[in-house]
């Protein structure tokens, strides 16, 4: 007699319970009183403190480690990319003064590794309690036929709260005014499709090299660094300094982000030189032969996070940013446009 049940097909149902017997220690970590059902229910509740808001608006992303899961099942290592897919998510409300409120998940897989998701799900739980934000639930989804054996992918949503009349928009940008970058970590979530065609396909890298550029760490090391979380330093200066926009380095590099708050009658210039590039994207960039112009297309090149802050305050924003441990550079500065573009000057 053929077997006909689930498991047969692929789906382990008691693999699924096992993960979320494993993952339960870690999402209960990020619990607050807020957080009003327990991980499993069919909806997540949450009631939030909505004391000290004149006005409380709600802010939503949702965004995806993309193929950096690659070098995660490559290095068979998951708790780092747990950590990007909250801290991604985190930064693009963070950009329009929102602080989180609620972070949800999904987890999809060819044949599912309870140890595996455990872990993936460790590293959120790493990302949220530092960012004081709640995983209320999520999905994790088994389809062998569309993941390939050993492939998965994540991704994540997130819910996150700001006063109306605080809300950083980029409409009070103007010419005169002057960028802040925040350092980044790495590739952060973003061009992972060019960094493996480069190391794996065009050339013959592997994940343990140590080339001298890196300076003692391996490949892997620094492709799998964790996209860093700027809402502690951004938190401090917006106490204290009136904030005109902001904008987080993802997917499209300089020229893509920066642009997306801009007012029609700006231009932002970026001093390639007043930053230093990371070691990781000179490896890139000598590896490939790329261009200045594609890398910072593709690449933060060691830039995460800009804030637009008058002239005056540009000293004062830098003093709080390295304060909180973080390290920030004047970049550039906003000047007269007929409309709304980005230039790096090399």
């Amino acid at each position: 007699m053929s077997d006909n049940s689930y498991k047969s097909a692929g789906v382990d149902i008691e693999a699924g319970e096992l993960a979320v017997l494993k993952m339960k220690e870690y999402v209960h970590s990020t619990y607050n009183p807020c957080c009003l059902t327990d991980l499993g229910s069919f909806g997540g509740l949450f009631c939030p403190d909505l004391k000290g808001f004149g006005e409380p608006v709600l802010v939503s992303s949702i965004d995806g480690v993309g193929s950096k899961v690659k070098i995660a099942a490559m290095m068979d290592k998951y708790d780092t990319v747990g950590q990007d897919i909250v801290n991604h998510c985190v930064d693009d409300i963070l950009v329009q003064g929102a602080r989180p409120l609620f972070f949800m998940d999904y987890f999809a897989t060819s044949r599912l590794d309870p140890s595996m998701a455990a872990e993936i799900v460790k590293g959120m739980s790493i990302a949220a309690r530092n960012a004081k934000c709640a995983i209320l639930g999520g999905e994790t989804a088994e389809m062998p036929g569309v993941y390939e054996p050993g492939e998965f992918d994540i991704a994540g949503a997130i819910v996150g709260i700001a006063d109306r009349k605080k809300i950083v928009d980029g409409s009070r940008i103007r010419p005169g005014q002057k960028l802040i970058g925040i350092a980044s970590s790495g590739p952060h979530t973003n061009g992972y499709s060019l960094i493996r065609k480069l190391f794996f396909a065009d050339n013959d890298f592997s994940l343990s090299d140590t080339p001298a550029i890196l300076e003692g760490k391996t490949l892997g090391e620094c492709l799998l660094e964790p996209h860093k979380c700027y809402l502690e330093p951004v938190s401090r200066v917006m106490e204290q300094i009136d904030v005109k926009g902001m904008a987080h380095i993802t997917g499209g590099g300089f020229y893509s982000n920066i642009k997306r708050v801009l007012p029609k009658n700006c231009r932002a210039e970026v001093i390639s030189g007043a930053f230093p590039v990371l070691p990781v994207f000179r490896l890139i960039r000598e590896t490939g032969g790329i261009d200045d112009v594609e890398m910072h297309r593709a690449f933060n090149m060691g830039i995460g996070f800009i804030l637009f802050v008058g002239p005056e305050d540009a000293g004062k924003t830098m003093e709080i940013i390295e304060a909180s441990g973080e390290k920030a550079y004047e970049i550039g500065a906003v000047t007269p446009s007929s409309e709304p573009c980005v230039e790096v000057v090399f």
